[in-house]
């Protein structure tokens, strides 16, 4: 544990950045002309529509925010943590920290607090595992890229991703969440991954939901001891 969480720190989630949904670019923008001041950027996953070093197409499709990411690793302390669209990242961002889904929850440090962040796809079942197992093998992403003429896989896969519809609210949230709470023995989590934006506080445990990026078009700040939204 010898991340410490820096006052102004951002935590952006589920950017599902592609050719329909800008709002990543926009925001790595605004921190490149100082809009506005962070001194720690938190990555919470997602915020690829799909990424891997494996995937030569997706490589080329995100390469403006790829190349302004690590423009801006050499000026800002970036934390990402991989999430279920974007993992097998390290190569392509030398300079951030990135934290697989086997190394998550990824306990950060703030006065006496312990903060535990996920992506949020951990905790499932053991058929989800297999599968995350399976699909983040590099071998089979290095084959199926070898065998995608023509990218007619990779663009079969972003056109299923640019029509699914990722914006939606779960009404038992709550419930989901003070579930998901027996995972962690930390008294701040942290998650994205469910696109709700939403904080709980339950027996003197904090959970907070990061909003999504594309769906809420927000992220979250830490100032003055608290997690404030903001757009």
């Amino acid at each position: 544990m010898n991340t410490s969480l820096k006052e102004e720190a951002i935590f952006i989630a589920d950017s599902h950045y592609n050719k329909k949904n800008q709002e990543f670019l926009y925001l790595l923008e605004r921190i490149e002309k100082d809009d506005f001041f962070t001194s720690q950027i938190f990555l919470m996953g997602d915020n690829f529509d799909f990424l891997s070093v494996e995937s030569k197409y997706f490589v080329e499709q995100n390469y403006e925010v790829i190349d302004r990411l690590n423009q801006l690793s050499l000026k800002k302390e970036i934390i990402y943590l991989e999430g279920n669209h974007d993992f097998n990242l390290q190569k392509l961002f030398p300079n951030i920290k990135v934290i697989k889904r086997e190394e998550q929850p990824f306990l950060i440090k703030y006065k006496n607090n312990v903060i535990a962040l996920s992506h949020g796809d951990n905790f499932i079942n053991w058929k989800y595992e297999l599968f995350c197992k399976i699909i983040r093998n590099s071998f089979l992403l290095w084959f199926l890229n070898f065998i995608d003429i023509k990218f007619f896989i990779s663009i079969k896969i972003e056109q299923v991703l640019l029509k699914k519809n990722i914006c939606h609210k779960i009404s038992n949230f709550e419930k989901i969440a003070k579930k998901r709470l027996k995972n962690y023995n930390s008294n701040i989590i942290i998650e994205g991954h469910y696109h709700q934006g939403s904080s709980f506080n339950f027996e003197n445990k904090e959970y907070i939901n990061v909003p999504s990026l594309c769906c809420q078009k927000s992220f979250i700040r830490f100032k003055d001891n608290q997690f404030i939204e903001e757009k």
